[in-house]
């Protein structure tokens, strides 16, 4: 016997659909992709919010590096090690134009023993007292003065240093003018003084006259 094999079909199967069942079957489909993509048509502003969120933050970010970067390169303010030091100096050399120096004395003393020499054998007194003695007063005198100016020099120097200084340049600290001001006012003195020495304004010299 032979067994044929069944192929018979239902009818809903082999019968055409109509045009109204294919455009129904079509506005399903259409309906349900477009039922699908809505959600994502809606999610689609809170992305780009989000987006120029995020290149507004990137934005605001690289502002803040630019500018940290200009503060990196501006110059720092250098340390007062320098002009400090100069003041203390300056204050150093003033005092020691009041005190007197050991150069001092000892051209003094040098100037002392050429007036000696000078006048061992036909010097008069009066020419003893001006070689011996006058000529050491003077040379001590003009020793301290020297000091003084290089006091005056150096202090002034410290404190017109800002005014020719790069601009934006940290301003002094108060102890370096402090000391610097003490340098040129000991040097001003010292330099008075050293004026009345040399000039014979505080004590003339020994005379032999009665």
């Amino acid at each position: 016997m032979n067994a044929t094999p069944a192929t018979t079909k239902t009818d809903a199967e082999t019968e055409p659909k109509t045009d109204a069942e294919a455009e129904t079957e079509a506005t399903s489909t259409t309906g349900g992709a477009t039922a699908e993509t809505a959600p994502e048509a809606t999610k689609t502003p809170d992305a780009q919010d989000s987006e120029k969120a995020g290149l507004e933050d990137g934005l605001d970010e690289a502002g803040e590096a630019d500018d940290a970067d200009e503060l990196d390169d501006e110059p720092a303010p250098r340390p007062a090690f320098g002009t400090g030091a100069a003041a203390v100096v300056a204050s150093a050399l003033g005092a020691v134009s009041l005190s007197g120096t050991w150069m001092g004395k000892t051209l003094s003393e040098r100037a002392t023993l050429i007036g000696q020499i000078k006048t061992s054998q036909t010097g008069t007194a009066a020419q003893q007292i001006q070689e011996i003695y006058g000529n050491s007063w003077h040379t001590t005198a003009l020793v301290n003065g020297v000091f003084a100016l290089l006091a005056l020099v150096v202090g002034a120097v410290v404190l017109a240093r800002p005014a020719f200084g790069t601009p934006g340049r940290a301003e002094q600290p108060v102890w370096v003018k402090a000391v610097a001001l003490a340098g040129v006012v000991l040097g001003v003195i010292g330099l008075l003084i050293s004026a009345g020495m040399y000039l014979d304004l505080f004590a003339a010299l020994p005379s032999t006259k009665g």
